[in-house]
């Protein structure tokens, strides 16, 4: 029969603890916080199971056997013992927790504790939980299920009291050291401390699909990241320099994009060898607008395979007036060359922010290994600064620029990103 009296369960608890010993006094889980699905209406649930099986894919990746459970803003993944040892098992939860924490959609990763849904086993393991912990401390309860015998102000007081009388520390309800999260489910209680920040942002493929635009450099993978993060899933269009060129900015395109998939899950690269059509450009005159044109037209080779792929968008990596090519002028005609909306989320950001996010994310030493960029090849001595939309215009009548892009769009060579847990989930 369950305690309900706080006495009768104060006097319980050392007696439970000491049973416990040092090792762990539940099962230890991974409890996920969801971010800003939870403020959704109507669509919510829609929206979460998404998320749900976004974190089912990924922590697929790790060849861990799990089980993902949907509570009330919250996912809780659980990882079967089997015939692992504590010591092993504890890893097998980091593991999950570890490839959980790429995943966008959540706030917070916590290593928790799943325990019965007793005030003894509640008591018992948050005097556990404590052990070997300094400085003062903090019992935050929070009850989900009403029906707990216990209301968490009760609860608080209670642990609190235990966790004191076995350790020693002192409380601060508003600065302590360590905090102690208590959950109170409809199956069991989760209690953990802290916990690391999550990615935040939407689930990839609640805000649709779109081609991002993936050189070898710094800025096109922290674009796509960053759309990837508010919910968008991207398909990576890259532009070699072949055959006036070798083959290792493929190398870097496909190192990037492996390292961009696990935020997303079978990621697609497609490659285009644009070799030959800027020298097609170079002799039509382009001269000065050399740059800006042969730009257009990878974007309009970008439409042609978006289309192609169902992605209603483009991402690129523009920063305004870093380069010539990104002046105000230049923009809008790059934007004159396609009818899809083209994304640039790195538009207000400076070069030390996105190599510092690029630094973050993994990306930056791939992208700052040699090779020999497609961008680079042909430059005119001097790039103009403020092209103008009907010079650009006739230079795509006189080469035939939509029926280019059109076949450089149906000539791309696709390359898959393969999951560690084997099976290809449908795609969105």
């Amino acid at each position: 029969m369950a305690i309900t009296d706080p006495v009768a369960i104060a006097g319980a608890a050392p007696l439970a603890a000491e049973r416990a010993g040092r090792q762990a006094p539940g099962e230890p889980c991974v409890l996920l916080k969801l971010g800003e699905i939870v403020l959704k209406g109507h669509n919510r649930q829609q929206f979460e199971r998404l998320q749900q099986r976004n974190i089912k894919d990924a922590v697929r990746d790790t060849g861990v056997a799990t089980q993902v459970l949907h509570r009330e803003g919250v996912v809780l993944i659980r990882v079967p013992r089997e015939d692992r040892t504590e010591a092993e098992h504890a890893a097998a939860v980091e593991k999950v927790a570890a490839r959980a924490a790429d995943v966008p959609g959540i706030v917070r990763v916590c290593r928790a504790w799943r325990v019965d849904k007793t005030p003894e086993a509640t008591v018992a393991a948050a005097v556990e939980l404590t052990r070997g912990t300094t400085g003062a401390f903090a019992v935050r309860p929070r009850r989900r299920d009403k029906r707990f015998p216990i209301t968490s102000a009760e609860l608080a007081v209670i642990v609190g009291r235990e966790v004191q009388k076995a350790h020693g520390l002192p409380v601060n309800l508003k600065h302590p050291a360590t905090e102690v999260f208590i959950e109170v489910d409809q199956q069991e209680v989760l209690l953990f401390t802290g916990g690391e920040p999550g990615l935040g942002g939407l689930p990839v493929g609640m805000s649709g699909r779109a081609v991002a635009l993936m050189s070898g450099g710094i800025d096109s993978p922290v674009a796509a990241y960053r759309m990837m993060r508010r919910g968008l899933r991207c398909y990576f269009l890259h532009f070699s320099g072949m055959p006036l060129t070798g083959p290792e900015s493929i190398y870097k395109a496909y190192a990037l994009v492996r390292g961009l998939d696990r935020f997303q899950g079978d990621s697609r690269l497609f490659v285009v060898p644009f070799g030959k059509t800027q020298s097609a450009l170079k002799s039509s005159g382009a001269d000065r607008l050399q740059i800006v044109a042969q730009r257009r037209l990878m974007l309009k080779t970008a439409e042609a395979l978006a289309k192609r792929l169902n992605a209603p968008a483009l991402v690129t990596g523009d920063s305004l007036g870093q380069v010539s090519s990104q002046t105000l002028p230049n923009i809008t005609a790059l934007d004159d060359a396609v009818t899809l909306p083209i994304l640039r989320p790195l538009l207000g950001m400076d070069k030390t922010e996105i190599m510092a996010e690029a630094r973050r994310l993994g990306t930056l030493s791939i992208s700052e290994l040699p090779d020999q960029d497609c961008c680079s090849l042909l430059t005119p001595r001097r790039v103009e600064t403020r092209a103008r939309i009907d010079d650009l215009r006739k230079i795509e009548v006189r080469l035939e620029a939509d029926e280019i892009a059109a076949e450089l769009a149906a000539g791309a060579q696709e390359y898959r990103q393969e999951r560690a847990g084997g099976a290809r989930r449908p795609l969105d």
